[in-house]
């Protein structure tokens, strides 16, 4: 039996500090910020996130790999962080879903991976000194280099990635809006299409898959546009409402869409998502901070202030909308997270707009607020242009 090579990797941080293990996947380097993500489960559709363009993610689950990768629960066209880091690879995976292993899907895409580091070290280390600008190799091994690597990329504050992700040109989601049987059955709490189609604009920062699937589940006809997309032509299309996704990068850096969004606000229902919500944020005059380290996980707890109710949540994001900055005549603060205080979603108290900063379409993970997506159906019914 041939003996598979193993091929020593370095991941050096800007700060000095340089963790040894062995290469898989791609046969690249890596180049940006390291950040950490607490989810057990959800490798596949972590890495097909839009929102980690540009990021080396680190699993804190030791084990990733076991159930292998399928081609129906990406969440993009294919992989989009910059590097994956992992405690221990799994490469027989055993799953009757499985088309490939993680070591493959990754060569294929030309991503490199890390494994056999001290996670739980790097983990430690991120949340002490904050996430940080890193270079990983498996051709260089001098730290000395990588280090001065690391310390010479841009860093994610003041950085566009939106445009490295959106699409080109708008269509329809999907093509043949027909909702997969196969999806519905794993999402039986998702309610299903029926009765009056009502035509959703989703403007595209990097937007999840789920998100649209779940949004044409709710009754939507939804077509998806590109970021920098105008507000004449956006009002020009007549959407029912417009929906602002997710995405990566700094969002006070997308200028462009700040003012479409705030040329929008009044005119059409809006339902923003992660950055959606920090851009709604920045288009109503407030600020936004980079965050220590961000949530990322699919365990954030969550606050509904109207109601009390603790909500379990997914999330994905460096930066925040600082609630200070925002006029208390103008939009109210929903929901907080119980672990910081930070902000995690608000509505508009005069226009037809709310959002929220985690992932209600989370899958994996929890499903306390698939409401938000009901309540978007009904703004969009009630709302006379």
């Amino acid at each position: 039996m041939r003996t598979r090579e193993r091929r020593r990797a370095l991941l050096a941080l800007e700060d000095g500090r340089v963790f040894s293990g062995w290469a898989f996947g791609a046969r690249r380097d890596g180049l940006g910020e390291v950040v950490f993500n607490t989810s057990m489960t959800g490798y596949q559709e972590i890495l097909t996130d839009p929102s980690y363009t540009g990021q080396l993610v680190t699993m804190t689950y030791p084990l990733i790999g076991n159930y292998g990768i399928n081609e129906e629960d990406v969440e993009s066209r294919g992989p989009q962080v910059e590097a994956f880091i992992v405690r221990e690879l799994c490469r027989r995976p055993s799953n009757w879903r499985a088309t490939l292993s993680l070591e493959e899907y990754l060569t294929q895409h030309g991503i490199p991976g890390i494994e056999g580091i001290d996670t739980r070290s790097l983990t430690k280390h991120i949340r002490t000194a904050g996430a940080m600008r890193a270079a990983l190799s498996s051709t260089v091994q001098d730290p000395d280099e990588l280090v001065s690597r690391a310390r010479n990329w841009s860093g994610m504050l003041g950085l566009d990635l939106v445009l490295r992700v959106t699409c080109q040109e708008s269509r329809f989601w999907p093509a043949n809006e027909v909702l997969s049987s196969s999806w519905q059955r794993r999402n039986p709490l998702v309610p299903g299409g029926g009765g009056e189609r009502l035509d959703v604009l989703a403007v595209d920062y990097g937007v999840k898959y789920n998100i649209l699937r779940i949004l044409q589940s709710f009754g939507c006809r939804v077509r998806i546009v590109p970021a920098a997309l105008g507000a004449d032509e956006i009002l020009a299309l007549r959407p029912k409402g417009v929906f602002l996704s997710n995405g990566p990068g700094d969002p006070a850096a997308v200028t462009y869409a700040i003012d479409t969004v705030r040329r929008l606000l009044g005119r059409v229902p809006v339902f923003g998502i992660c950055l959606g919500h920090q851009i709604l944020g920045l288009a109503a005059g407030g600020k936004t901070f980079k965050m220590k380290f961000g949530h990322r996980g699919a365990n954030q707890p969550v606050k509904e202030l109207a109601t009390g109710r603790v909500q379990i949540t997914s999330q994905n994001h460096g930066f925040c909308v600082q609630p200070e900055t925002l006029d208390p005549r103008e939009i109210r603060v929903t929901h907080v997270n119980l672990n910081d205080d930070s902000l995690e979603g608000m509505e508009f108290c005069n226009v037809p707009a709310f959002s929220v900063q985690y992932h209600p379409e989370a899958s994996p993970g929890p499903h306390d607020s698939l409401y938000l997506f009901s309540r978007f159906v009904s703004l969009m019914q009630d709302w006379k242009s």
